[in-house]
């Protein structure tokens, strides 16, 4: 079958082996590895990835620093070579369908504008929502001056003044993590609280602990930050605010699935269910990527897109061998 799918265009209209839910790392690398298995596969991308503002990717082995456009061509177009289509678009219902005479799984996409998929398994890579604290001009500095990622981020920051925004829990360790990147960190409690064990460690490692209730973000006027505006109108001169954001894997258009989900621990977010290989509790459907590991970065979600490609391809194989034999039992052509 055809590798692109212009926005709009047609879908196949037989019954694929696989739709892909979602273009980034995860998804991309589990159609790779279905498209090279010989697997028609189609990815659904609505092109709106997690990644987007950040300038780089980083910590990728031999791919350090590529900015996330550049990764994702590079990945559609390995995709397109092996014969995967690239479908832009949202999905807006995916459901179970009638599965097929010998009980094999089937699956029905729709997408936002009508169009529809019929597929015999489903690999769920949609990726994940972070919600920032409602701090006026924060949002605007998302992936540049504000960032949630010592190892995303922290090499490009260092030795900057940083400013850490508690949201909870896990803020206590994002600051030693931080604080291991410049010397020059203050940590804005929010409201939150430190007890006096915590107070001392962030004393003996220079950590800067502001009670003081945060107001605003102050930009510097050439598209960066300038500080923190405090309830009491000191400003906290900050170039650099880390958050840890509560991270909420996207779930639109999925309900009809109805896949497991959990809380993930001191408030840091809400993810699907999976095991190891992103197998989940419905039959036919796989996870990958940030969806069901929100703290997973692009290398490990791409690797778990892989996991989940080649599982899928062993689930379809079998799948292909049962009705093979059924038919030869019967003497009618295997579908």
């Amino acid at each position: 079958m055809p590798g692109t799918t212009a926005g709009g265009g047609p879908l196949p209209g037989e019954t694929v082996d696989t739709v892909v839910i979602g273009g980034g790392a995860a998804g991309l690398n589990g159609a790779l590895m279905l498209a090279r298995s010989r697997r028609s596969v189609v990815v659904i991308d609505s092109g709106t990835p997690r990644n987007a503002p950040a300038e780089g990717v980083h910590g990728l082995l031999g791919l350090d620093g590529v900015p996330p456009a550049e990764l994702s061509a590079r990945g559609r177009e390995e995709v397109r070579r092996y014969g995967g289509v690239l479908a832009p678009g949202e999905v807006s219902r995916a459901e179970p369908a009638e599965p097929s005479a010998a009980g094999d799984p089937r699956f029905t996409v729709t997408l936002a504008d009508g169009r529809t998929l019929t597929a015999r398994r489903l690999l769920v890579a949609t990726g994940l929502r972070d919600v920032l604290p409602d701090v006026p001009g924060l949002a605007e500095h998302w992936g540049r001056s504000v960032v949630h990622c010592p190892y995303c981020h922290g090499w490009e920051v260092r030795d900057e003044p940083v400013g850490v925004l508690a949201t909870g829990p896990a803020s206590l360790h994002h600051a030693l993590l931080f604080r291991q990147l410049t010397a020059d960190l203050a940590y804005f409690t929010r409201g939150t609280g430190l007890d006096p064990d915590t107070r001392a460690r962030f004393d003996a490692r220079g950590i800067r602990v502001v009670d003081s209730p945060v107001e605003q973000v102050v930009p510097d006027g050439d598209g960066g930050i300038a500080g923190v505006r405090l309830a009491d109108g000191q400003v906290v001169a900050r170039r650099v605010l880390a958050v840890a954001t509560s991270m909420r894997a996207r779930t639109e258009g999925l309900t009809g699935l109805g896949l497991p989900m959990e809380d993930l621990p001191e408030g840091m977010g809400r993810r699907f269910t999976a095991d190891a290989a992103g197998s989940t509790a419905v039959p036919g459907v796989w996870v990958a990527g940030n969806a069901a590991d929100p703290t997973a970065q692009v290398g490990a979600s791409a690797a778990a897109g892989a996991l989940a490609g080649a599982r899928i391809n062993a689930d379809l194989a079998t799948a292909d061998t049962e009705a093979a034999l059924a038919a030869a039992g019967t003497g009618t052509a295997a579908a």
